[in-house]
């Protein structure tokens, strides 16, 4: 025990100390952005100082010292010993923690989201101050959606190694560091901190998603993933769009990434609030911290229960990204479907629809307009959807988002090809928004409920990448100018879309109202679907 106290606060000043290394990286680099504020904070073309230099260093080094403090503590011999069930948390009633909880983790979400919504509102003043072509800055947002592919996948191995919330924290340690990129005096340098950004902010959201439903009592576990993810989601786009407009006209475009600086040391100072997943503690055999978890929530746990830790779920430590196998090949195909049609949508095809319209002869006031009715059609959508998946089904509902999206495609196809009646696009255009939004308020949640706890990270994950992966090949074809004519992008998208509705009915489990120890159990996945 003495070794592992010692181990403990080892690791500890570690990471305090890899926190405040990447801290000082990053004041390093404002002396040279406040000397520009006579030139409106143009920074292009300026050589890059010794104290920058010596900040990056910083990070680099401070960022491994906290990843190094984030590593799982080795448990005590007697540890390994059969420890009690923690099925009572399944029937626990929501506590202040529960609700603590939920609010950090939304935070969390904000604030993660909010780095790849910026996106959109530097590129004008990127394109002006470094003289670059609409084209080249496309490179900008295909980095950074190409770091949320590689973030999602490598932290959701790392959650099911080292732990929930150490992801977490290590993902907010990255978004300090990355705020680096508002001093960066060249575009390509730019570029690459965007994928840094990008892979910090991409491994994030899934892990959040699989430690709210490690924690949550499952008769609140599906509304409470399904609206915390949607309050993220509507969260950070509106902090990203208030803050340019707050401060873009002052700072100009770079403040916006060094607002991870403030916002990255908000979740750093907040993560002793946040706890590791009990079940992960108990995989880990640190029963004693489990039992300390558990009783945060108001939870008893019965000593006549036991089990070993090894029979407590499934052996899956070492499956593959993706995970196919083990009665797995199917949900995982299904849901990879339902993201990659998700991340053509959202990336590709609502961001090609102005364009389409215009080119239609319709002005840019009025195409806007009609996105902007679609959407708040669309905008109940989150509460509906809450209540259908906490209510009436967590499959049926993602397969009957997935269909509304399907559907809306259609309308637009023939609206486009002149077929029928449809001679104005406001309706499929709002049914696509309509879809696309309740299936990515749906389709993590979903995900983490339906792989067993060794490798809900990797799992999640690998979802996640995919829903990303989605919009990379949408902006490749930026890049390339490949956009095709938009009768021929909405049918090829809607492809995948059908398929993963096809399979989700087919392969999909109910996970409404069954615990996690259920869902978790060896064979629960190869049980009949329908």
């Amino acid at each position: 025990m003495r070794a592992v106290l010692i181990a403990e606060r080892r690791n500890s000043i570690a990471f305090w100390l890899g926190c405040t290394l990447v801290t000082a990286g990053v004041v390093l680099h404002l002396p040279m952005f406040l000397m520009a504020r006579g030139s409106g904070y143009i920074l292009a073309g300026m050589p890059m100082e010794p104290g920058m230099l010596l900040g990056m260093a910083a990070i680099v080094v401070g960022a491994g010292l906290a990843a190094f403090g984030l590593l799982p503590k080795s448990a005590p011999e007697q540890e390994s010993l059969p420890i009690d069930v923690i099925a009572p948390l399944e029937n626990a009633p929501l506590t202040a923690a529960h609700w603590r909880v939920a609010g950090l983790l939304a935070l969390a979400l904000v604030i993660d989201i909010m780095k790849p919504a910026s996106l959109g509102f530097v590129t004008p003043g990127m394109r002006t101050e470094y003289h670059v072509s609409a084209g080249l800055v496309s490179w900008l947002p295909f980095a950074a959606l190409a770091g949320t592919v590689v973030g999602s996948c490598l932290w959701g191995v790392m959650a099911d190694i080292y732990g929930r919330r150490a992801s977490i924290v290590l993902s907010s340690v990255l978004f300090v560091g990355t705020s680096i990129c508002g001093a960066m005096p060249d575009f390509w340098w730019n570029v690459a901190m965007c994928f840094m950004m990008g892979a910090a902010a991409g491994g994030m959201l899934p892990v959040a998603y699989a430690l709210l439903a490690e924690i949550m009592p499952t008769r609140h576990r599906g509304w409470t993933l399904v609206v915390v993810g949607g309050i993220g989601a509507l969260g950070g786009f509106f902090a990203a769009s208030s803050l340019s407009a707050l401060l873009q006209p002052i700072f100009g475009w770079r403040i916006m990434w060094f607002l991870n600086l403030p916002t990255g040391l908000i979740l750093v100072a907040l993560s002793p609030l946040i706890p590791e997943s009990a079940r992960f503690l108990q995989q880990m055999g640190r029963a004693d911290l489990a039992r300390a978890t558990l009783a945060r929530f108001g939870v008893e746990l019965s000593p006549a229960s036991v089990v070993s830790a090894a029979a407590a779920t499934e052996p899956e430590s070492h499956a593959p990204v993706p995970p196919v196998g083990r009665g797995f090949l199917g949900v995982t195909a299904a849901l990879t479907l339902a993201a990659l049609a998700w991340g053509l949508v959202n990336f590709g095809l609502l961001l090609w629809l102005p364009a389409a319209l215009i080119a239609e002869g319709r002005s840019v006031g009025a195409s806007s307009a009609l996105i902007a009715r679609s959407t708040l059609i669309a905008a109940p959508t989150i509460v509906v959807c809450a209540w259908l998946f906490s209510a009436w089904s967590t499959k049926w509902s993602l397969v009957a988002m997935t269909g509304v999206m399907v559907l809306g495609m259609l309308g637009l196809t023939l609206q486009q090809l002149g077929a029928g009646e449809m001679s104005h696009p406001l309706i499929p255009v709002a049914l696509i928004i309509l879809g696309s939004s309740g299936v990515i308020s749906m389709l993590l949640p979903y995900a983490a409920e339906n792989y067993p706890l060794r490798i809900r990270g990797r799992a999640t994950g690998w979802v996640a990448a995919c829903s990303k992966l989605g919009g990379l090949a949408a902006q490749a074809l930026s890049v390339v100018a490949g956009v095709p004519p938009l009768a021929a992008a909405v049918t090829a998208i809607a492809v995948p879309a059908v398929g993963s509705t096809i399979l989700i009915a087919l392969y999909g489990r109910e996970s409404r109202g069954r615990s996690l120890g259920e869902l978790d159990a060896p064979g629960a996945a190869r049980e009949p679907a329908i």
